[in-house]
């Protein structure tokens, strides 16, 4: 009887029908190996158990599965987030967000991260700006943990310290009424309950209530908008992720709230994607 001899590691990605670089992010980790060895090796016999490994977590993404929850990470801002079902996958789009807050927040200012989930925000800015103190909230404490845990990993000396604090609390409830922010940044849900996405693609896999907010997308702005007020410090910033066909509908909420300088930019792709404004004087 002819011997079957096991496919080699290149073989299972060539013979993958995901597209090639998806197949690889899933083979490095079902082998728990780098792309770099499997490369050099690419030629050699697959180890039987990483093979079936990889077929498992193939036909999970070929079903819909977000890669980030297959392999439990995701890159955001140039640092590798763990991320599960309990978040929302971070995404290239909010970086827009971390940017105009890297810019603008005042030295040694005080920013607070609405609905943080994985942490990406609060635990980039404390990276990258070791002046800043970050408060980060959020009501899931499934999502807290997983924000801890990264905060662990990228940035314990600000966790251990305090310049990063977790706070468990939907919206404005876990922030004292005397406290003030130099800048509030946040990514809340915004898709509409019956917005058709919600069920197709990878969507189908993230948590509801990081992604849908009322009939119009707007249910968690609108709170963010109308408890900010007495939040922000003088002269500070309120800056809010939204979909790319909100821009005007956020505009008018901040202004019909009598905020100042509001203003809509563009993501990388020239999408609109933050809405930023300052309190009246």
């Amino acid at each position: 009887m002819t011997r079957v001899l096991p496919r080699s590691w290149e073989r299972l990605v060539l013979d993958c029908p995901l597209p090639r670089l998806e197949a690889r992010v899933l083979l490095e980790a079902a082998s728990k190996r780098r792309r770099e060895w499997l490369i050099a090796h690419g030629d050699e016999p697959a180890d039987e158990s990483a093979a079936a490994a990889f077929e498992s977590l193939a036909r999970r993404r070929l079903g819909g599965e977000p890669i980030a929850y297959l392999v439990g990470a995701r890159e955001f801002a140039g640092r590798r987030f763990a991320a599960t079902p309990a978040v929302l996958v971070p995404r290239p789009d909010t970086e827009t967000l971390v940017a105009f807050a890297l810019a603008n927040a005042p030295e040694r200012g005080r920013v607070l991260d609405l609905g943080t989930g994985s942490g990406a925000i609060a635990i980039t800015l404390a990276c990258e700006r070791d002046d800043l103190r970050v408060v980060a909230t959020d009501r899931s404490e499934a999502a807290l943990a997983i924000a801890r845990r990264n905060a662990e990993a990228l940035c314990p000396h600000a966790l251990a310290t305090g310049r990063l604090e977790l706070r468990a609390g939907d919206w404005w409830s876990c922030i004292g009424g005397d406290e003030r922010f130099d800048l509030v940044a946040s990514n809340p849900p915004y898709v509409a309950d019956d917005d058709p996405h919600l069920r197709e693609g990878d969507l189908r896999f993230e948590p509801r209530d990081a992604l849908a907010a009322g009939a119009d997308g707007l249910d968690a702005l609108r709170a963010i908008v109308d408890g900010a007020a007495p939040h922000i410090a003088p002269n500070g910033w309120i800056a809010l992720e939204h979909g790319h066909e909100q821009g005007e509908a956020v505009r008018a909420l901040l202004a019909g709230r009598g905020w100042r300088e509001v203003a809509t930019r563009p993501d990388e792709t020239g999408r609109p994607r933050i809405t930023c404004a300052r309190p009246f004087l």
